[in-house]
This record gives structure tokens, sequence and C-alpha cells, in this order.
């Protein structure tokens, strides 16, 4: 697949390391593991989306906007790295976003993503739920457009036709960089939220003709939503390049055994998975995605419900400044 038809602006340092992880190996008595940063994007503290602003941000750039808007969770990381994408392009920003919990704490109203935010110059806009959302995206667009602005909408994690071409790229790296460590992975696993991630990297796979599995962990609602999700998205990377892409249902594997209570709220598996992590390789995950899934990871790594796994490979998706967000899970009570 072509992607220089596609508009694009250069967010990312560069390719992201792919990279062993010996001293998770060596804890889990296995075989060689592997970890794709994408925490090491370089926009705002890194993340997934920042591949995806790369094109969703081209393409509002392309059509002459001046001001993005956006939406997500008060700790989205999408809206974050969509803020410090406005900022470096000189464009204003607008995000709607509301509380995925009922009840949340102080440091989950002030910390995290929410201060980077608003340190990033984004214009906050709170609704009491994701539908409510869409009615005030829809207010804020043509509250701009009155005032003469050109409002550019990005969907939640740009996780449309357009915001996938990043992930489509993802795959097309990932392949040269393992063919560079000579390793040949059977899976791939990464969290799958708002689905773009996911499907975006499994169409590149496969317009690339690789057979690698891609596993998604759910980090909230169940499987088969979650597939609901990437087809969709599937189908509209089609429609946006005008490529078939041939991906079986069967190729769309989901697993929403690690999700917890829902998204937001931290799993003990998860907690477990984190800790592990940090104190073997010295690489922080979040609670909301990252840890859900590599608590996945090392699930299926145990048991091999997806079969025998060779050279499998960790997505690490971004999120670390949520984790400011949940000092009172991690640290409860605890002064120096």
């Amino acid at each position: 697949m072509d992607l220089t038809a596609f508009p694009r602006v250069k967010l990312m340092h560069g390719d992201t390391p792919l990279h062993d992880l010996p001293g998770l190996g060596r804890a889990l008595g296995t075989q060689r593991l592997l970890i794709k940063r994408d925490d090491c994007t370089g926009l705002a503290f890194g993340g997934n989306k920042t591949r995806k602003l790369e094109f969703a941000l081209g393409e509002a750039l392309r059509r002459d906007a001046d001001v993005i808007i956006t939406t997500g969770a008060w700790q989205s990381n999408h809206v974050r790295q969509t803020a410090a994408a406005a900022a470096r392009l000189g464009l204003r920003c607008h995000a709607v976003v509301h509380s995925p919990l009922p009840a949340p704490g102080g440091d989950y109203r002030r910390s995290g993503n929410l201060l980077l935010d608003r340190l990033l110059g984004c214009t906050l806009h709170d609704v009491a739920s994701e539908e409510a959302g869409i009615e005030c995206i829809a207010a804020l667009a043509g509250r701009e457009a009155a005032t003469g602005a050109i409002p550019h909408v990005v969907t939640m994690g740009a996780s449309d036709g357009v915001g996938a071409l990043g992930y489509v790229a993802c795959a097309q790296e990932l392949l040269r960089q393992c063919r560079d460590i000579a390793a040949a992975p059977s899976h791939i696993v990464l969290a799958t939220g708002s689905a773009g991630t996911h499907a975006g990297l499994l169409a590149g796979l496969r317009v690339a003709g690789s057979d690698i599995a891609v596993v998604g962990i759910s980090v909230s609602e169940p499987a088969e939503s979650k597939r609901i999700r990437v087809r969709r998205v599937l189908d509209d990377l089609a429609r946006t390049t005008g490529t078939p892409v041939q991906v079986p249902d069967e190729a769309i594997v989901v697993l929403d055994d690690y999700a917890g209570q829902g998204y937001g709220v931290p799993t003990a598996a998860g907690d477990v998975a984190l800790r592990l992590l940090a104190r073997k390789e010295g690489i922080l995950l979040d609670p909301v995605y990252t840890a859900k899934a590599m608590s996945g990871f090392l699930d299926l790594l145990a048991h091999a419900r997806c079969g025998p796994m060779r050279d499998p490979v960790f997505l690490h998706t971004g999120g670390t400044p949520a984790l400011f967000a949940y000092l009172d899970h991690y640290l409860p009570g605890t002064a120096m």
C-alpha cells in the first residue's frame, strides 16, 4: 500500500525501537520476547495516537483547518497527543471529555493527562457522557464555523480509515525491523480500545503478505463489540485507500478476559504485570491500557491460549502519564 498518496505531517521522532525483553524472559524462564516501543513516538510523552495523527492532521491541513475538535475520556491519551500535535502545528484545539468513572478521585481530576492537556493549551469541555459529547462536538464545530474558522473533527482515538493509515505504516516499519534483528514473530499482542491501532496494524501486515497473528486485549468492552469496531475501521480503511483489505473474520482476534470491571478501572493482574515489567525491564505501563494488555500477554505465554508463540511482540501503545492519575491506587496513604 503506497502511503505517499495521503497527506501526512511529521510528528514522530522517527522509527520506534523494537527490542528484546531479556529481564522479563529470564523471570518467566521462557523464550525470546520482543517489545515494540510506541510509547517512544516522541510527542508529549509519546503513544500510539501520534502515528494516527500524522495522517489525521495531514488531512486537516489539506482542508485548511485552523481548529481541531476531538473527544475522549478525562484521562485520554488521544486528547493529550492531539493537543500536542495541534500546538506544534499552530492550530487551536478543543477536546470534549467525560469521566468514565462514577466517582473519580482528586488526582484523576487534576493530574496525568488532564494536567498536560491544559499545559498544551487545549480547551476542555466536560460532558456527562460519550453520547452527550456528540452533540457538544457538533455545537462546537458550528460555533467555530460561524466565526469564520475552519474546524476539523478528529474521531475518538483517530480510529477511522485515515488514522488507521498510521498503523499500516507501523506494520511496514515493524516487518523491516524484524528482518534486521532476525526475528520471525508468530504473534503481536496489543491493547484494543477504539480499535484503530488494531485494525491498521492487521491490515498493514496482510497487505504486506504477512500472516503474523494480531491479538487484541480488550481494555473495556466484550470481545465481540471490539471485533465489530475493528471490522468497522477495516472497512473505512478500504474506502479511504480504495484498496481491498482481505482480512477474514477469524483473523480479528480479541480477548476480553483481562478487562476487569471496565475502562479506566485497574485490575489485579494488570498491577502485577505493570510492576513486573517496571522491575525487570525499567519500562513503565499504564493501568488503563498497557497493563491489562501485558497481563494478557503473560497469560498467553503461560497457557498458549492462541497456540505456540514464537518471537512474540508486545506492542507498547504508551499512556504512561495516566499513572499519575492513579496515585491513590498505587500508593494509598504513602508519604516520604
